[in-house]
């Protein structure tokens, strides 16, 4: 009976210690989250008024002196700087995917840009995207230790701001080495002239033109920033000096346009990468599609 206890005893004593050893000497502690700083703004003469803008810095931005890759993330319509922190959850998202080494540390950098769609309006007036690229840019690389060079700079957004990604992306090769675009406003002509009148009005006749009718729609203007129809007109070279990701819902009201600009690409052999998930023009949809996108940008990051 003693040695048959004695071998529990002794039984029960490896155990603990293994079980022990298997332990970290120390609580494993999470890692620092980055930083989230709201309610910045850039002082714009193009504009006449200040942008306000919010950003997302890394975890360890502020221990560091090293600089890093920026992703410019737009909002949608009728959205502000504060869209992607507050129903995105960017900040968490791209928390847990550095820490995880899913994508490399990148400032996340989300200006206000109300409903201007992103692009200089039909009158010239509101010049929103000449302000972007000669002015907030250019803020921003001197405000944070960001790398500068385009093969360190992406653009990624939803719907009115997935137009603009494309926009930026397709006319600004120069300034982006990647984009992603999710659930964008891509329009085919026939959308664009089945479009209700009062909707054409509120939505897109401010930046396009108020009051216009089938085709009168379809300017130079609106071919200008039409992410089709420069999707077709741009020569090949210059198209292939972005990466494209493209991400659309099945259910989505959009995505007969995503699929068009997809067959387009297709059809001019220029890479890009398409998905269509299960989804709707949701928050849901983009929170658990957005990680997948920064991704694919940072892999242009990466060496």
């Amino acid at each position: 009976m003693k040695r048959t206890k004695r071998f529990f005893l002794a039984l029960a004593a490896a155990a603990a210690l293994a079980l022990a050893s298997a332990q970290p000497a120390f609580p494993l502690e999470r890692p620092a989250p980055g930083q989230v700083l709201e309610g910045l703004h850039v002082t714009s003469p193009i504009l006449g008024r200040d942008v306000s803008y919010a950003v997302y810095l890394p975890p360890d931005y502020a221990t560091s002196t090293r600089r890093y890759p920026v992703v410019y993330l737009l909002h949608g319509y009728t959205d502000n700087e504060s869209g992607w922190i507050q129903f995105g959850e960017i900040n968490q998202a791209a928390d847990r995917a550095i820490a995880d080494r899913e994508i490399p540390p990148m400032i996340i950098v989300m200006p206000d840009g109300g409903v201007t769609w992103y692009v200089n309006d039909y009158q010239n007036r509101v010049r929103f995207e000449d302000m972007f690229v000669q002015e907030f840019i250019p803020h921003i690389d001197a405000s944070f230790r960001t790398r500068p060079e385009r093969e360190f700079r992406g653009v990624a957004g939803l719907s009115m701001g997935g137009w603009g990604t494309l926009v930026y992306a397709l006319s600004h090769p120069e300034l982006f080495s990647a984009c992603a675009a999710f659930s964008a406003a891509v329009w085919p002509d026939e959308e664009i002239l089945a479009m209700k009148q009062d909707a054409w009005d509120k939505v897109v006749g401010p930046v396009l033109g108020p009051g216009l009718a089938g085709k009168a729609r379809l300017t130079p203007h609106f071919r200008k920033y039409s992410p089709l129809a420069l999707a077709g007109a741009l020569p090949e070279e210059s198209l292939k000096k972005v990466r494209y990701y493209i991400d659309c819902g099945d259910k989505d009201f959009l995505i007969r346009g995503n699929c068009a600009l997809h067959i387009l690409l297709l059809d001019r052999k220029i890479p890009h990468e398409f998905r269509v998930r299960d989804g709707a023009h949701t928050w849901t949809y983009w929170r658990t599609g957005i990680i997948d996108g920064l991704k694919f940008i940072g892999e242009s990051f990466r060496r």
